[in-house]
């Protein structure tokens, strides 16, 4: 068997005319973020660890936000997209783990309805979903509430 690891990041800046969506989930929030797309920053880290994992590049090469294809697209079908191209080429997910940067708003409530989704999308099980929220105690963008960060981690197998 063929094991072998990505590392993905994406960062959005909030934006008070947008919804806020992460992991697949709609977030109560006086603010969105602001990105082609519906700038989910935890799919898009998500995507990015998988298509590096694979050497399939990034998100930006795969589906580039000057594609008006991709203009407020649901990241979710990026994310499946991004799984049938693993599959395509003999790639499975063995795990995600992967961490919300946010000083606000707060996220627990919503941890296990984002891996649910995470998991129907990319066809896993639950378990082979971590994610994980954090603050930056105030310190840097996050900490001063312009924006919110992610980072993934994925294993893949052939």
């Amino acid at each position: 068997m063929k094991i072998k690891v990505g590392f993905g990041y994406d960062v959005h800046r909030f934006a008070t005319d947008r919804e806020l969506w992460l992991g697949g989930v709609k977030i109560p929030h006086t603010a969105g973020l602001l990105g082609h797309s519906d700038a989910d920053v935890l799919i898009h880290a998500i995507c990015d660890a998988l298509l590096g994992a694979a050497s399939l590049r990034d998100i930006g090469y795969n589906f580039p936000d000057t594609d008006n294809a991709y203009k407020d697209i649901d990241s979710k079908i990026l994310l499946k997209r991004t799984m049938d191209l693993l599959r395509s080429k003999g790639w499975a997910l063995g795990n995600i783990d992967a961490t919300i940067v946010a000083q606000e708003p707060k996220l627990s409530p919503y941890i296990e309805t984002i891996r649910s989704t995470l998991a129907s999308v990319m066809e896993c099980e639950i378990d082979d979903v971590s994610i994980k929220a954090t603050t930056t105690e105030h310190l840097g963008f996050t900490g001063r509430k312009e924006g919110i960060s992610a980072y993934a981690v994925a294993l893949i197998q052939k």
